[in-house]
């Protein structure tokens, strides 16, 4: 039998190569590709990647690697509340970074509040781009009093820090929920989405501006020009033709407001208008941890803070090997 992957012979006895599947085509061609050289000739990448990937497993598997669950409180004891780590004197082996003041093992809140950080900062990203995009592609291909709008809009909210607008969009939603008691939300959920709104909705102006430049570009160029000819719609040109071609800086843009969204979330979890304290963020294990700082128990807030900065780091580098990949001009 023949082997189906031999070259098939074609009329005139040329041999024509087996075609790949899509996949593979595209798996092989991105091993091919100027992006992945890059990668893997720079070390600090290559660690910023491995600690980034570090942190998503244990946001993923954290309910089973995590030493111990924070959340059950039929199995926290406040006998154990601030016991130092376990290379300290009064340290326990089975508490490797200590307790805090309620008795929960640190390593594994520090995993669950690693979760619920990188949850809220992917949810709000996600978020972000979608209104970033959509208005950049209507600014950028439409124009006008249109663009005009658009773009004095994202002046306005330019002018005050992200923080403040998150505020704002915090202490509205929260005051609209307690001054209309009929609605009967659960309090962790309703903080989740307050959270993703304040941050999302705060940080849509880099991606609109970035699209909208691109797209004033990519309108005027022959492709987009016969597709207005064959009669097009112009949303479907939008979506199609332009998009694709714009999403590069996007992708710079998103990786780096990751690590901005985590440490937005950690600071306004630190201010107390974050997740409730019974699903601790890293911002929230902070602020507890905050109170014992100059008491002695230092690695209560040390440990969840040199979580935090470890994991922006970690996805800025990732963000600027992105932003030099994807620019030719610094090949």
């Amino acid at each position: 039998m023949a082997d189906a992957r031999m070259p098939t012979p074609a009329p005139g006895g040329v041999a024509v190569p087996a075609t790949r599947s899509g996949l593979a085509d595209s798996v092989h061609r991105f091993f091919d590709s100027d992006v992945w050289f890059s990668f893997k000739r720079s070390p600090v990448t290559i660690g910023a990647a491995a600690v980034t990937l570090i942190y998503f497993l244990m946001a993923l598997f954290g309910p089973w690697i995590a030493p111990h669950d924070p959340f059950d409180l039929a199995k926290l004891d406040l006998l154990d509340s601030l016991i130092p780590p376990a290379w300290m004197a009064d340290g326990e082996a089975r508490f490797p970074l200590g307790t805090d003041d309620q008795g929960r093992d640190l390593l594994s809140a520090i995993i669950y509040g690693s979760r619920v950080s990188l949850v809220i900062g992917f949810a709000s990203v996600l978020l972000s781009m979608v209104i970033g995009i959509g208005l950049g592609l209507i600014s950028g291909f439409v124009g006008g009093a249109i663009d005009a709008f658009i773009m004095r809009m994202a002046e306005i909210q330019l002018s005050f820090p992200a923080i403040l607008v998150a505020l704002l969009i915090n202490g509205v939603i929260i005051g609209y929920f307690k001054t209309h008691p009929e609605w009967q939300v659960d309090q962790v959920t309703l903080a989740y989405v307050v959270l993703v709104l304040s941050i999302g909705l705060s940080n849509w102006v880099q991606y609109a501006r970035t699209v909208r430049g691109s797209t004033l570009v990519e309108r005027n160029k022959e492709y987009v020009q016969a597709a207005h000819v064959i009669g097009i719609h112009p949303v479907k040109i939008m979506w199609r033709h332009i998009l694709p071609n714009v999403m590069g800086p996007v992708l710079v843009i998103a990786t780096i407001q990751l690590a901005l969204a985590v440490i937005t979330e950690a600071t306004l979890s630190f201010l107390g208008v974050g997740v409730p304290p019974t699903e601790p963020s890293l911002g929230t294990l902070i602020r507890v941890g905050n109170d014992y700082l100059f008491s002695g128990e230092w690695w209560v807030t040390i440990f969840p803070g040199a979580a935090l900065a470890i994991l922006v780091l970690a996805v800025n580098l990732l963000g600027d090997w992105l932003r030099d990949a994807l620019n030719p001009k610094l090949r």
